[in-house]
């Protein structure tokens, strides 16, 4: 089904304190227009800079992700990118008052719900995904860092972290669609090992960091009360009641998850591959990822995009057709010279494709453009119709019982010439579900892998034989 975008009904206002940095913020996140993406704006700096979600503007990634455009740096960008992505939100404008987004509770959790109290707007311009078409291997072989993206029909994440630690292990965690992500995802929130808590503390860094941000994990049992006093003291926290009870986690704090830091950086992830600008659909597998391994795979699947859409569209039209045109004409009314479809290679759910050789033998060239033979736009619509038609009758008992008829075409658009010798694939989706026999779907015509036309049908079925 070819989807919406959408954005938020209303801005959503949040106040909360930078991890790192340790300054008070004001976030809102204000609707935008269709194919607005994300973009954040620093209200605080003069001109009020707007600085793009894109992975070729991060500057940084210690600790999170930052973003910089023209002197106007964002800090900590993942968790509340990950929100709105998790959340299907298409375009929004997120403004901040400070450098850095506020870790509120250090998962997308509080983002998320925020989200949904206002709820969505759905807009005009469809959702433009990056469906990948070919495996893409990446790793960091000095840092153990892998990747691997495969081709599936959702955005599917799966991650696996291994730290050498006796408290965290090897642990595993999986989305297997966008759809889990605000219940599965969302609530989990960073975590730090204790051993990096004196790094990160003379690094400058983590001065907003407390144990209601954090999960503080402890991976060893000589920890001592001095050790702990003197940290909290490098960390501006002398007042914080800490414990420690051996191996595992500071002031045993209860996880929300077994494998909660699993899914956390999966969360990252998510937030980190918002950099690409498009809605996902791939399987991304991810093994000791972090922010600066995530940017980078995203900058290589921001290639991928551009290369495939060089190449265009691809459609594997060797194998063995679902229906061939015996098929078709069991279901079809329609002959020679007016059938339009020669097989049907794929039917799914709410999709199906299908093939129209166009050849110099067919009778219209004899009156259509002599000597300039051009197969006709109106011909076009109509074997996309075709195409529609057996989608509809593929969905009854006993097609041969049905007719098809086309009550609307709607926004067709004509963007190359088709010529003799030319393959036409037709790609339609549902665009609402069958109700009453009525059919909505839009769809395109490709050759090589370029689309030629795009048209919206509205059709009903009919059983009007018997």
């Amino acid at each position: 089904m070819a989807e919406k975008q959408r954005t938020l009904k209303a801005a959503i206002k949040l106040q909360g304190i930078g991890l790192h940095t340790g300054e008070k913020v004001n976030l809102e996140i204000c609707p935008a227009p269709d194919n607005h993406g994300y973009k954040f704006q620093r209200t605080d700096l003069e001109g009020e800079p707007i600085i793009k979600v894109d992975a070729d503007l991060v500057v940084a990634t210690d600790r999170g992700t930052t973003l910089e455009f023209k002197g106007a740096r964002v800090y900590t960008t993942e968790h509340v990118l990950a929100a709105l992505y998790g959340c299907q939100v298409d375009n929004a404008l997120i403004k901040l008052d400070g450098p850095e987004v506020p870790i509120m509770d250090g998962s997308s959790l509080l983002f998320v719900r925020a989200i949904e109290e206002v709820g969505y707007q759905d807009q005009e311009a469809e959702r433009d995904y990056f469906i990948l078409t070919e495996n893409i291997p990446w790793e960091d072989t000095d840092k153990g860092i892998e990747f691997l993206a495969v081709p599936d029909s959702n955005y599917r994440i799966t991650v696996m972290v291994d730290y050498k630690s006796p408290v965290l292990g090897t642990q595993h965690a999986s989305m297997y669609n966008i759809s889990e992500f605000n219940t599965e995802i969302a609530p989990c929130r960073t975590f730090v090992f204790l051993r990096e808590l004196e790094f990160l503390a003379t690094n400058n860094l983590i001065k907003g960091g407390d144990l209601d941000n954090a999960i503080v994990l402890v991976d060893r049992e000589d920890v001592s009360k001095e050790e702990l006093s003197r940290l909290a003291k490098l960390l501006g926290k002398e007042n914080l009641n800490i414990s420690v009870d051996g191996i595992g986690v500071l002031n045993s704090t209860k996880l929300q998850f077994e494998n909660e830091p699993a899914r956390h950086k999966l969360l990252d992830i998510v937030g980190d591959l918002a950099l690409v600008g498009r809605p996902i659909k791939a399987h991304i597998l991810g093994a000791r990822p972090g922010h600066s391994g995530n940017v980078r795979f995203a900058k290589v699947l921001k290639e991928q995009i551009k290369k495939q859409e060089k190449e265009g569209r691809k459609f594997d039209l060797t194998k063995e057709p679902l229906y061939n045109i015996n098929d078709i004409e069991r279901m079809l009314p329609h002959r020679f010279p007016f059938l339009m479809v020669d097989k049907i290679m794929e039917i799914h759910e709410e999709s199906i494709i299908g093939v129209k050789n166009v050849t110099m033998n067919e009778p219209i060239f004899t009156g259509h453009f002599p000597g300039n033979p051009v197969f006709p736009g109106v011909l076009q619509i109509e074997a996309m119709a075709q195409v529609g038609g057996i989608f509809a009758l593929s969905k009854v008992d006993e097609p041969h019982l049905y007719s098809t008829y086309f009550m609307k075409i709607d926004k067709v658009k004509f963007k190359q010439k088709v010529l003799p010798g030319d393959t036409l694939v037709f790609e339609l989706f549902l665009l609402s579900p069958i109700r009453r026999g009525l059919v909505e779907m839009g769809g395109r015509a490709y050759v090589n892998g370029k689309v030629v036309m795009e048209a919206e049908m509205l059709a009903q079925v009919i059983k009007d034989k018997v």
